[in-house]
């Protein structure tokens, strides 16, 4: 490394090792306010300078008090001139706070909420937001909220949102936000002088601010244009960074990596393909196309399959499976449940013509030990080709003689130490990963960003398809009408149970309960039960009966959500609907339709809530599962979905994945283009990002540098 950049690089460790410092560096933060803000999960010098406001009011934009209309949703800012707490028979409150901005006053009052009254003394500025009440001669909002501006006691003191905006951060009671604003302002004059990891050009490129610039504005604007630029640089910023940790990944696998050469498909592959009773789809095929391209790299595939319930997603691995078998190798799946390890047995033994001469072999935690030690024999020696199975195959003692390609279905049931586990079974192989859970396109350039995507769009021919019902409690006589229609035809019919509590005793319960209302309801048929308290024994016998028609109705928990396919399940009926994901009622929906006869999803929910509402109106109006994870990813909005740190990805602060889409495009192109030219970042422009790279992904360094 030459030696200024050695220079500039010691620098740069000592300016990061800095704001990474105690929080008690910050001019006065002492024992207290220290306390305060580890309560507030702020750890050090950069969590604060990085704890932004959740919103901000601008006061050109504020109402006058004496300009305000009755009936309007407003908020208006003055000064605490009285604060009245009138204390009622049994114990009962009311608390009068009347602000003044010059032009009128506002009461806002409180009903049993007598601590509001330590907060709202005489002198401090607030601002109330609410609806305006014209009552006994004034004007007054109820239970408005309030953000405190500046304490009684600081009144006088310099305040630090002298400016017409004002930043409103995140604040507790102990730590209030005006003391927030002072404690930041106080840290940027200590600490704000940032260097910018963001290279030069791609901020003249887009206009952006330079880092320390933007993190005032994002404090303390002084205009709302200068806002609108610092909050999409901060965005972008947190976008690229986390872009250029996926290019890194994928590039270091592309370039450090020894992985399988395979040929290109060959006789095994075309005598599969002959042996079908189906044509391929033209998704399955690209997608083939796609995935036998990735494998004659020399270098390890790193690929997601992702399709609909029923779209062949089974077919599209096999082939895959087949090839790495062409090559010599061996082939391993990995699912979360026994009951999908079966129905992956199950499906590829059914698929392989008796003439292809392979061996498939299931391996699960319930194998017996003289059958499990057979199937470990034949894995080590080579004799075994596919081996199906459950967190089994990572145990200590499976071992292959050449593992090519690893297939993991549904692999955000999976923690990312049990997928590396996997591929150390053999040197290097390919992963092809499989989810019939459809992925929002923010998230697939995200969570799964440094993965290859190929989609399977379309259902195989012969399909008569499902028709979606959404009814509340009362339309619950017209659902079993159709169940019972169905059933008078030969059908058979699912009911999920209402998802009541986290515990499965609870949950089994509700099962049971709900199988002996319906044996009332359907007298003539016979009711199966299956959830999760049940033996594997007894779930063998509840699928098995099912499968063979023997039983009419299952009453299931959603242990049936992935991994069930009866093709003469026209009904599937989902109790309390309102309360299980968009994602979780549109994979029941295809445990049914998968046959020629139409089927029925029904929907029943006693919901009321605006986002339950807007759930069943989503599963009611969307059939494409990729439009309705959008859809879910708007209703929920993207909060909980880096909450896991399975995912392995650090948590965004300003960037919204939705909203800020197009930025997402934009810093995923530049980030890519930047660690093709550069993979290591090793050239001097690029060593502020590497470290930031390096530091923002801290918890998360196994994630980064591990296949």
């Amino acid at each position: 490394m030459p030696e200024q950049v050695e220079r500039r690089a010691g620098e740069l460790g000592a300016h990061w090792k800095a704001l990474q410092g105690p929080l008690s560096e910050v001019s006065g933060i002492g024992r207290n306010f220290l306390r305060y803000l580890h309560a507030m999960d702020i750890e050090d010098v950069e969590g604060l300078l990085y704890h932004f406001p959740r919103r901000y009011l601008d006061r050109r934009r504020l109402s006058r008090i004496g300009d305000v209309r009755i009936g309007e949703d407003t908020t208006v800012v003055g000064t605490v001139r009285k604060a009245d707490l009138n204390r009622t028979s049994r114990n009962r409150s009311v608390l009068n706070v009347a602000i003044y901005d010059g032009s009128a006053y506002m009461y806002g009052i409180w009903f049993n909420q007598p601590y509001h009254a330590d907060r709202l003394q005489p002198g401090t500025e607030v601002a109330f937001s609410g609806k305006v009440q014209y009552r006994y001669g004034r004007l007054q909002m109820v239970n408005p909220a309030y953000d405190i501006l500046e304490d009684a006691g600081d009144v006088g003191s310099k305040t630090v949102h002298t400016g017409r905006i004002i930043p409103l951060h995140p604040a507790t009671q102990k730590m209030g936000a005006a003391m927030l604003r002072r404690l930041i302002m106080r840290a940027l004059e200590q600490y704000g002088d940032l260097p910018d990891h963001i290279p030069y050009g791609l901020r003249l490129r887009y206009g952006y601010p330079h880092r320390s610039q933007a993190l005032r504005e994002m404090h303390f604007p002084s205009s709302a244009g200068r806002l609108n630029r610092a909050r999409q640089r901060m965005a972008y910023d947190e976008l690229l960074v986390m872009q250029v940790a996926l290019a890194m990944r994928r590039q270091r696998l592309k370039l450090e990596t020894q992985g399988i050469a395979h040929a290109d498909p060959g006789e095994l592959i075309r005598s599969f393909a002959t042996s079908l009773p189906f044509r391929l789809t033209a998704a399955q095929e690209k997608a083939f196309g796609e995935i036998s391209g990735d494998m004659s790299e020399p270098y390890p595939m790193n690929r997601m399959l992702q399709g609909e319930v029923g779209s062949g997603k089974t077919v599209v691995a096999l082939m895959a499976l087949l090839l790495t078998l062409e090559n010599g190798h061996q082939g391993a799946i990995m699912a979360p449940t026994e009951v999908l390890a079966e129905q992956h047995f199950n499906s590829i033994t059914g698929l392989l013509a008796a003439g292809l001469g392979l061996r498939v072999e299931l391996l699960t935690g319930n194998t017996a030990a003289a059958r499990r030690r057979e199937i470990l024999e034949a894995a080590g020696s080579g004799g075994l080709d596919i081996l199906v199975g459950t967190h089994a195959l990572i145990q200590e003692g499976v071992e292959f003689k050449s593992l090519g390609l690893i297939v993991v279905d549904e692999q955000h049931r999976f923690g990312l130490r049990q997928r590396m586990l996997l591929k150390e079974k053999g040197v290097h192989p390919d992963t092809l990963i499989m989810t019939a859970t459809p992925i929002p396109r923010t998230l697939s350039l995200t969570l799964y960003g440094d993965l290859e995507v190929s989609v399977l769009d379309e259902l195989p021919a012969g399909r008569a398809g499902t028709r979606t019902l959404v009814v509340g409690p009362d339309g619950r006589a017209h659902a079993y009408d159709i169940i019972r229609e169905e059933l008078l035809k030969g059908r058979q019919a699912f009911v999920v149970c209402p998802l009541v509590d986290a515990s499965p005793a609870i949950e089994a319960k509700a099962a049971e309960k709900e199988a002996r209302e319906l044996s009332k309801v359907f007298p003539g048929s016979r009711i199966g039960l299956l959830h999760g308290q049940m033996a594997k024994a007894e779930k063998d016998r509840a699928m098995t009966d099912f499968r063979g028609g023997e039983v009419q109705l299952l009453v299931s928990t959603t242990v049936i959500e992935v991994g069930i396919d009866v093709p003469n399940a026209t009904v599937m009926m989902v109790e309390n609907a309102d309360r299980f994901g968009l994602s979780q009622l549109h994979q029941l929906r295809g445990r049914v339709g998968r046959g020629e006869h139409p089927s029925h999803g029904i929907f029943v929910f006693d919901g009321e809530t605006e986002e339950s509402q807007r759930r069943m109106r989503a599963i009611a109006e969307i059939e494409d599962g990729f439009a309705l994870a959008e859809a879910d990813l708007e209703i929920r909005g993207e909060g909980s979905l880096f909450g896991t740190r399975q995912s392995g990805m650090p948590d965004m602060r300003v960037a919204r994945l939705i909203r800020d889409f197009r930025l997402l495009k934009q810093a995923r192109a530049d980030a890519f283009d930047l660690v093709e030219k550069d993979p290591h970042l090793q050239d001097p422009e690029h060593l502020l990002l590497l470290q930031e790279v390096t530091k923002r992904f801290r918890e998360n360094l196994e994630w980064l540098f591990q296949a």
